[in-house]
């Protein structure tokens, strides 16, 4: 296994960058910030260039790229704090294309087309970030099935025209999922106000009808399916967060070098230069765990352990790297007036969604110790 991007990788990611740097300045972002909370010149962009076909397979008219490649995208993305809602898009994106029918090819079409923005509600009450914790149940009736629940923190809700929503059919333990319409009668949402300024809500479902034919796999055998977007949103939040501490970094190791007193550089200090040095340890080693996991999922592994090694990482080091720029920066870093807190701000939030510390590192601990005898690393095998 090379976690190292190949020269196809690193070209991918440098026109990324490339396009990003005159795309999405940090003006457009503060704009966004307290207008629409998206571009959507900049989204026409991006599915023009074909960032949603990624990963897509051939059959269906994607580039059937690795996931690799995809990731370097999201690092990208989280680099430039573009405001798309790339990762709620291409999360219930990819399970539509896995596991959805026929039925759904239209939706797949005029989202990948830019007409048609998705969203994903798996988080309920309790925040957690766990398929055994969907609690939402529904009731058939006749050709529909009828939704009553809430789902909290839904990222991109009020933007999006479908919203893919797990949930429990009364009499049956297993998950369903449901391309559901954001229009329908009875949906109602609250917007909240995250620290990253971005959209994410309280959606309140009341005798909602959704029909069969919106159904996403089987009717309560969806639970593999949900599993696996929960891990590709949490995959690519951390590539998100290793991207924009990166550049908070950056920032603030260029700063060191012109800011000065007692007639020095300021990174010409032994505390700066410790800093400076815990801050790039930490990002590189969030960006080598989340291109670790891509690959395994790429190469068809298990990579649940890897996926939570990468976010419960980038939780902890990158939110330490972007305040560690503010340090660095000192009071100028705290003002709003300054760039460096939109990294702040951004990566601080992320650090929350889509698994914490706390349940990403139970995850790896029931891998480790849930076994009897000895226990493989690299999780391919336990004994």
């Amino acid at each position: 296994m090379d976690v190292l991007p190949d020269e196809s990788e690193r070209e991918i990611a440098d026109q990324a960058r490339a396009f990003l740097s005159s795309a999405s300045p940090t003006a457009l972002v503060r704009a966004c910030e307290s207008g629409d909370k998206y571009s959507p010149e900049l989204w026409k962009q991006i599915v023009q260039l074909g960032w949603l076909d990624t990963c897509l397979p051939e059959d269906q008219d994607g580039l059937g790229l690795p996931l690799q490649y995809l990731t370097l995208l999201f690092e990208e993305a989280g680099r430039h704090l573009a405001p798309v809602p790339l990762l709620s898009v291409m999360v219930p994106l990819l399970v539509l294309a896995k596991y959805g029918a026929a039925a759904h090819a239209g939706v797949l079409r005029n989202v990948r087309d830019g007409d048609l923005l998705l969203s994903f509600a798996f988080q309920e009450a309790d925040g957690a970030w766990s398929p055994d914790s969907i609690r939402m149940t529904a009731r058939r009736e006749g050709d529909a099935l009828v939704l009553n629940g809430a789902k909290m923190f839904v990222d991109n809700f009020a933007l999006s025209d479908c919203c893919l929503v797990a949930f429990r059919l009364e009499g049956q333990s297993g998950l369903t999922l449901a391309l559901v319409d954001t229009s329908a009668p009875n949906i109602s949402h609250v917007d909240l106000v995250p620290t990253a300024k971005d959209s994410e809500a309280l959606v309140r479902f009341k005798d909602v009808r959704v029909p069969l034919t919106d159904i996403v796999g089987e009717i309560g055998k969806a639970d593999q399916a949900v599993q696996e977007a929960m891990d590709l949103a949490s995959l690519f939040c951390a590539a998100q967060l290793a991207g924009a501490a990166r550049r908070a970094t950056e920032m603030a190791v260029d700063y060191a070098k012109i800011r000065y007193a007692f007639e020095q550089p300021i990174g010409a200090f032994q505390a700066i230069q410790h800093l400076c040095a815990d801050m790039q340890i930490g990002v590189d080693g969030a960006q080598l765990l989340c291109r670790e996991a891509s690959w395994k999922l790429a190469q068809g592994h298990d990579a649940r352990v890897e996926i939570s090694q990468a976010k419960s990482f980038a939780n902890e080091k990158c939110v330490m790297a972007c305040r560690s720029a503010q340090q660095i920066h000192g009071g100028l870093g705290f003002m709003m007036e300054f760039d460096l807190q939109l990294w702040y701000r951004r990566v601080v939030s992320w650090s929350l969604r889509y698994g914490t510390t706390s349940e990403h590192r139970r995850r790896i601990a029931d891998h480790l110790l849930g076994h009897n005898g000895k226990v493989r690393l690299d999780g391919y095998a336990t004994a």
